[in-house]
């Protein structure tokens, strides 16, 4: 009798486990669906904080640089952080934090001001991107299979939420009524995953320990093809409906489309790369997938009009979506590191791309105009496809830790 009660006791704890890590898989896709709605909601209030603050392209790419520096600034302590006291309250408290920010930048009076301001910004995102990928990581262990992708596909749906509808908003109500709305949906969502968000990796680093660099050179090549492969992405975020309303002519609702065609088709992709990977490997998945990019951004640079442009963003986005997962899992499941270790340096060298190098782009851009770069990006994304190798990690192993 105590037999059989023992063993219903320990089957209700295994299926209460088995559902909470379920909730939790779907705590941290909201997670990046919030990180993706308010960088989606960033890439359209970037017209409107010109005009009001006066400002060219130059200016505002120093602007970009400093929201990138915030968040580089802030990925490798976050790893730090999360290999003392787990990716939970991390991710939990960035999350949080970064709900009001797109509020914060549609209020912005000065240059003066949007200095600290985007710095800020740009650490509280960024922090809360290395504790999500972390949290998903340890998602990926309990729930015995690959989610990374998958994750990745709900920071693509968020972006892709965020500019397409973020556009008619900003034309109809203006910029501060899409600032405040898009931060009212980012907190209640936030609010309702918190509670499901999964208990992270035991915290290995006990006394006293100093920031340090992982010495495995691995990581270190990792993060240069996370780097090559988010250069592209940053362009089309950051630059993307300046390049279709300056060079090719779409007014501000066509514009915000680029950023959007290149999100769906970048979250439909990374929904079904968990199954791509597991089929064909990371090494052929991710070979495959830059050099479709590269045909998508040598197509947007050579576009005639806004349609050939939208369409090449698209198709780059096909190409992109599972690069980056496949850099970030290969980050995390590294033998002998933390996975918040690993990922927040493969973020941060990662992150250079998308948030500190479109700001030289808009000093190029705005000498040069933005088409050649598009071409030149397509010679970054064959380098990664040459280099697809080093991510042989990121093929995933179930036997990682289930428990």
């Amino acid at each position: 009798m105590c037999l059989l009660l023992s063993a219903d006791m320990l089957s209700m704890t295994h299926l209460d486990r088995s559902i909470a890590v379920r909730r939790g898989r779907w705590a941290v896709a909201a997670a990046f669906f919030v990180n993706g709605f308010l960088l989606g909601g960033w890439a359209l209030q970037i017209p409107s904080l010109m005009s009001r603050l006066a400002i060219g392209e130059t200016t505002l790419g120093l602007l970009i640089l400093v929201l990138g520096l915030g968040a580089l600034v802030a990925m490798p302590w976050c790893g730090f952080l999360i290999g003392r006291i787990g990716s939970r309250p991390v991710l939990l408290a960035l999350a949080f934090a970064a709900t009001p920010g797109l509020l914060l930048v549609a209020l912005l009076p000065h240059v003066a001001v949007a200095v600290p301001a985007l710095f800020l910004f740009g650490a509280v995102v960024g922090g809360m991107d290395v504790a999500m990928n972390a949290n998903a990581v340890s998602a990926e262990r309990q729930l015995g299979r690959p989610i990374m992708s998958s994750s990745h596909g709900f920071w693509s749906l968020g972006g892709f939420a965020g500019a397409a509808s973020g556009g008619l908003v900003i034309q109809q109500f203006g910029n501060l009524a899409h600032a405040g709305a898009a931060s009212l949906v980012a907190f209640v969502v936030v609010a309702l995953a918190a509670r499901h968000v999964v208990e992270g990796d035991r915290p290995v680093e006990t006394g006293r320990q100093k920031l340090r660099l992982p010495s495995n050179p691995l990581i270190y090549l990792i993060g240069v093809i996370a780097l090559l492969s988010m250069i592209p992405e940053g362009t089309v975020l950051d630059w993307g409906a300046l390049y279709l309303k300056q060079e090719l002519g779409a007014d501000i609702a066509v514009a915000g489309l680029g950023f959007a065609a290149f999100s769906a088709t970048m979250a439909v992709m990374r929904f079904v790369g968990d199954g791509i990977r597991g089929r064909f490997g990371a090494v052929a998945t991710l070979r495959v997938s830059s050099l479709v990019a590269a045909l998508g951004m040598a197509g947007a640079g050579f576009a005639p009009g806004p349609a050939i442009a939208i369409l090449a963003m698209a198709v780059a986005g096909l190409g992109i979506a599972n690069m980056v997962p496949i850099a970030f899992s290969a980050a995390g499941n590294q033998p002998g590191m933390v996975a918040g270790t690993g990922i927040g340096i493969v973020t941060t060298m990662g992150y250079s791309g998308i948030l500190v190098a479109p700001s030289l782009i808009g000093f190029v851009g705005e000498h040069f105009g933005f088409a050649p770069i598009f071409a030149v990006l397509a010679v970054l994304l064959c380098i990664v496809a040459m280099s697809a190798r080093l991510a042989r990690s990121a093929d995933f192993s179930a036997s990682l830790d289930k428990g």
